[in-house]
């Protein structure tokens, strides 16, 4: 069982068990190898008077075993509906997460769960009904991070045999019988006529999702050498240059495995993104894609918090979240540049204050005539949408001073009527 895991035997480790065949078979397997083992067991509440029953199952296993029980109990229906996901869904996330918090606390090395050749051929086909990519063709793995599934390689059928040839008792799950969820409409249904059609079914797959784990492999090995020639890192993310990805082949399949992670679903508008109008964009819950002039700009979203800070008039270095702005008295103007500006202290009322722009902000560009939207400034300027939204500026009461790292306002620069200089640098 453990050949393919040889630092496991020497390892504390966690096993989730919920009573069934197959987490109780892991559990006297470990137990037979002489590990140091402990049991997690879930309570999800989801079966009245049959989960109270599965719980007082795994407390005398784990005193027949002569080992610790960690117990949880959950809200998982609620948990279901706040997070507006299926029950199946919820139990996954709330068992995992609590697993882990369990690993770490207790100092674990892993995390085995009883999930077997079966599991695995369900999960290929729901994920094939509902469509999905190459990773989820894949299958579930043998390994992902502490967590372990060492029964992987065996059917239900022969996890079954053994129990029953070692006098084991175990939990059957009253649910397991109906065929309202789609995995079991599967293991009721769909599995029984792929055996009829081929016997040795399980085995076939097992080949079939070696190739694919292979060609899997192959695909990401080729997206990791392809990901730093067509993305420039840059201060909001990440740049794809259009032109450059068009020259790929197999575009619509590259875009896919280069933004997947981040993600994206809705393919068919990634793929028309290469073609849209400027400031165009796709959403996933973490991330965005951004059309912009000759490239796609892929983001985090953006914070929506409405930033606002004062710097005092005895300040000489100000420490922001948004960066550093080190202020001090000047005698003549020398290295002004982007990042560094002169004012006639005289013209500004202190405190200062740093906020983002606000769609009719307005400022009077040094070196033009006139006033301009801080907008319309933008727009000649070619800023992306990142550029915008990050953009600062320094301010006088209602009076723009600075747009911090272009353009300084006519208004507060220094002239020869100028008594007293000061020198703002910023620094991010």
């Amino acid at each position: 069982m453990l050949e393919r895991f040889p630092e496991v035997p020497d390892s504390r480790v966690l096993v989730a068990i919920s009573g069934g065949v197959d987490s109780v078979v892991l559990a006297h397997l470990c137990k037979k190898s002489r590990m140091s083992l402990s049991l997690a067991h879930c309570n999800f509440h989801l079966r009245g008077k049959e989960s109270d029953e599965d719980e007082a199952f795994v407390k005398n296993l784990a005193e027949e075993l002569k080992t610790e029980v960690f117990i949880e109990h959950f809200d998982t229906e609620n948990y279901a509906r706040e997070h507006k996901l299926s029950i199946q869904m919820a139990a996954r996330e709330l068992r995992y997460k609590w697993f882990e918090e369990v690993r770490v606390a207790f100092h674990f090395d892993f995390v085995l769960t009883g999930h077997h050749a079966n599991d695995n051929l369900e999960t290929f086909m729901i994920n094939l009904v509902r469509g999905t990519g190459l990773e989820g063709l894949t299958g579930i793995p043998e390994r992902k991070g502490p967590v372990l599934r060492p029964l992987l390689p065996f059917s239900r059928t022969a996890i079954k045999e053994y129990a029953r040839s070692n006098n084991l008792e175990w939990r059957e799950d009253s649910t397991n019988t109906s065929t309202k969820y789609l995995r079991n409409k599967i293991r009721k249904e769909i599995v029984p006529v792929m055996e009829e059609l081929n016997p040795h079914v399980l085995e076939s797959f097992s080949r079939t999702q070696d190739y694919l784990r292979q060609s899997s492999d192959l695909v990401e090995d080729y997206v990791s050498a392809l990901f730093p020639r067509v993305a420039q890192e840059y201060k909001y993310g990440y740049r794809f240059n259009i032109k450059t990805l068009k020259t790929l082949p197999h575009l619509e399949a590259v875009l896919y495995e280069l933004f997947r992670t981040f993600g994206f679903t809705e393919w068919d508008d990634v793929y028309n993104l290469l073609d849209a109008q400027p400031g165009k964009m796709v959403l996933s819950k973490t991330h965005r894609l951004i059309k912009d002039r000759e490239d796609l700009l892929l983001t985090t979203l953006p914070s929506e918090e409405n930033i606002e800070y004062e710097i005092l008039a005895e300040e000489e270095v100000v420490m922001l979240p948004v960066g550093t702005f080190h202020m001090e008295p000047a005698d003549t103007v020398s290295g002004a540049s982007s990042h560094t500006v002169f004012i006639d202290k005289n013209t500004v009322k202190f405190p200062l204050t740093v906020r983002k722009w606000r769609e009719g902000d307005y400022f009077y560009p040094f070196g033009m005539k006139g006033k301009k939207k801080i907008s319309k400034f933008f727009k000649d300027n070619k800023l992306s949408l990142p550029e915008k939204e990050n953009c600062l500026l320094l301010c006088s009461r209602d009076e723009i001073v600075w747009v911090i790292g272009h353009r300084a306002d006519a208004r507060f620069s220094v002239t020869e009527n100028t008594a007293e200089i000061i020198k703002i640098k910023y620094t991010t």
